[in-house]
C-alpha cells in the first residue's frame, strides 16, 4: 500500500502490517507461519473489496485525489507513441497546467489534451496545481482547431479542482476563454472524447469536457463544484464536505445514471495506483472501442448526435 493513507484504507493497512511481520518472522525464527500469512492474506482480501466496494461519496472524493493516483503525463507517457508535444497559445503564453499534442495509439493519430496537476512540489507549482489559465483553455482549442483542420480525432483527459481564479487570469479573460471552448467545441466536425481520470470540477473541467463521449475511471468525480465549494456556498461552512458530496451526486456512477457519462471504466481494487498497467489497457481498450464508433460516423451525424446528447441531459418541468 501506498505510503498515504486515507482514514478509510487504515484496516487494509493494519492487516498488511500484520502480513509483512508475520513474513519477517518467518525469515528470522525458521517458525513457519504459512497458514496464519494465507488466512491473512485472504482476509486482507475481503476488507479491500468490502471497503472498496462501500465507499461513500466523499470517500470516492478522497480516493480521486489521491496523491499516488495517476496523472495525464502518465496516460500520454504510456498509452501513446510518437509523442510530439504542442505548446502556447499564441496569444499571451504557455500554460503548463495543459498537456497538448499529437500521438499514435493502436496506430491511430489523436490530437490530445490533459490537464495536469503535478507530482512532486516543485511540479505541482510548475502545473499550477492543474488549475488552467485563459492561455491554457485557448492552447487546448488551438490544437483542437488544427486537429479538426487536418481531420484528427481529439481525446482529453479531464483531472482539474478547477480553473485559476487569479486577479490576472479575470484580466485575461478566464470566463470568456471557457466559454468560447465551449460553443467551439460543440461543432467541431472531429471525434471528441473525453476521460475523466481523477477529479473533474466546474468550468475548468467542462472547458475541455464537451464530447461526443464521456468516460468515467471507476473511482473520478465530475460535478458543477468541489464538496467544499458547495458547503461553502450552501451551509456556510467548508466541514460540510460529506454532505455536500452526498448533494451534488457526483461520482461516475450517479453520472452513468444520469446519462452523463457513457462509461465507466473499472479500476484495479484500490484504485489505479495499484495497477497502472491494467489501468493503461483498460482506458486503451475503450479508447479504440468508442472512437471507432464515432469514426463510422458522418460529420453531420457526429455534431448531431453531440446536440442531442446534451439537450437530453437534465429534466425541466414548467409548473
Amino acid at each position: 500500500m501506498s505510503k498515504y493513507i486515507l482514514d478509510f484504507e487504515k484496516p487494509i493497512k493494519i492487516l498488511e502490517d500484520k502480513i509483512k511481520l508475520m513474513e519477517e518472522s518467518n525469515l528470522n525464527s525458521g517458525i513457519n507461519s504459512d497458514q496464519t500469512i494465507n488466512n491473512l492474506k485472504a482476509q486482507l482480501l475481503r476488507e479491500k473489496k468490502n471497503i472498496y466496494s462501500n465507499l461513500s461519496r466523499w470517500e470516492k472524493v478522497q480516493l480521486a485525489r489521491h496523491p499516488d493516483r495517476l496523472h495525464s503525463s502518465d496516460y500520454i507517457k504510456n498509452i501513446t507513441d510518437n509523442w510530439i508535444e504542442l505548446h502556447g497559445d499564441r496569444k499571451f503564453s504557455d500554460d503548463h497546467s495543459i498537456i497538448s499534442g499529437i500521438g499514435l495509439i493502436n496506430n491511430n493519430k489523436y490530437a490530445i489534451i490533459g490537464q495536469e496537476k503535478g507530482k512532486n512540489t516543485k511540479d505541482k507549482v510548475y502545473r499550477n496545481f492543474g488549475m488552467a489559465k485563459p492561455e491554457g483553455y485557448r492552447k487546448a482549442l488551438r490544437i483542437m482547431q488544427l486537429a479538426e483542420k487536418f481531420n484528427i480525432p481529439i481525446i482529453t483527459f479531464i483531472d482539474t479542482p478547477g480553473a485559476y481564479p487569479g486577479i490576472g487570469a479575470e484580466e485575461r479573460g478566464q470566463s470568456e476563454a471557457i466559454a468560447d471552448n465551449l460553443m467551439k467545441m460543440s461543432l467541431l466536425n472531429v471525434p471528441i472524447l473525453s476521460i475523466i481520470i481523477g477529479e473533474g470540477a466546474s468550468g475548468g473541467a467542462l472547458a475541455i469536457g464537451l464530447a461526443d463521449k464521456i468516460i468515467c475511471l471507476e473511482h473520478s468525480w465530475y460535478s458543477v463544484i468541489s464538496p467544499e465549494g458547495c458547503a461553502s456556498i450552501l451551509f456556510d461552512d467548508t466541514m460540510k464536505n460529506k454532505e455536500a458530496a452526498e448533494s451534488l451526486k457526483l461520482t461516475s456512477n450517479d453520472l452513468y445514471e444520469m446519462n452523463i457519462a457513457d462509461k465507466i471504466i473499472p479500476e484495479p481494487l484500490g484504485g489505479v495506483q495499484h495497477d497502472p498497467q491494467e489501468t493503461y489497457k483498460s482506458v486503451k481498450d475503450t479508447i479504440y472501442t468508442e472512437m471507432k464508433y464515432l469514426n463510422n460516423l458522418t460529420k453531420k451525424q457526429l455534431i448531431e448526435e453531440r446536440m442531442n446528447k446534451y439537450n437530453n441531459i437534465g429534466i425541466y418541468t414548467d409548473e
